[in-house]
């Protein structure tokens, strides 16, 4: 069964790893590769990624891309979203330690923040607007 706008919302809002996909080009199946990302209900989804990485630029040729989350338990529920790239600037430290906190504990959140400062290099914020929704629950099944 499809979930409400309320609770597709709620549910991405969660912090599940998703699935990124963007077009790979002609004769290719799309660039998926898992990824931290941010998003608050009625808000844009945005994700922090290497400005010069391969996704950056296949998300600025394409112009879109799409998230997709899901869990197993309790039931089998999952979220896709994709749209039109709203906009892709520079990353700060603060999104950073927003994204570092939102999936770690803290003591490994700090860890992976010296890390990610000090050898991630330059990295670029990509926020999608909500285009097309996909979204369903199985229920007990």
């Amino acid at each position: 069964m499809s979930l409400s706008k309320d609770e597709r919302e709620q549910f991405l809002a969660e912090p599940h790893i998703a699935a990124l996909s963007v077009s790979a080009g002609p004769g290719r199946g799309p660039l998926t590769v898992p990824i931290w990302y941010q998003y608050s209900p009625g808000g844009e989804p945005w994700i922090l990624t290497g400005a010069n990485s391969r996704k950056t630029k296949l998300i600025e040729a394409a112009g879109s891309f799409s998230l997709m989350v899901e869990r197993t338990e309790p039931t089998l529920r999952y979220v896709a979203v994709d749209g039109a790239v709203s906009s892709i600037e520079p990353g700060t430290e603060e999104q950073h330690v927003e994204l570092a906190h939102r999936y770690l504990p803290a003591d490994r959140a700090a860890r992976f923040l010296k890390f990610a400062l000090a050898d991630l290099g330059q990295q670029v914020v990509i926020r999608l607007s909500p285009q097309h929704w996909l979204s369903s629950d199985m229920g007990a099944v």
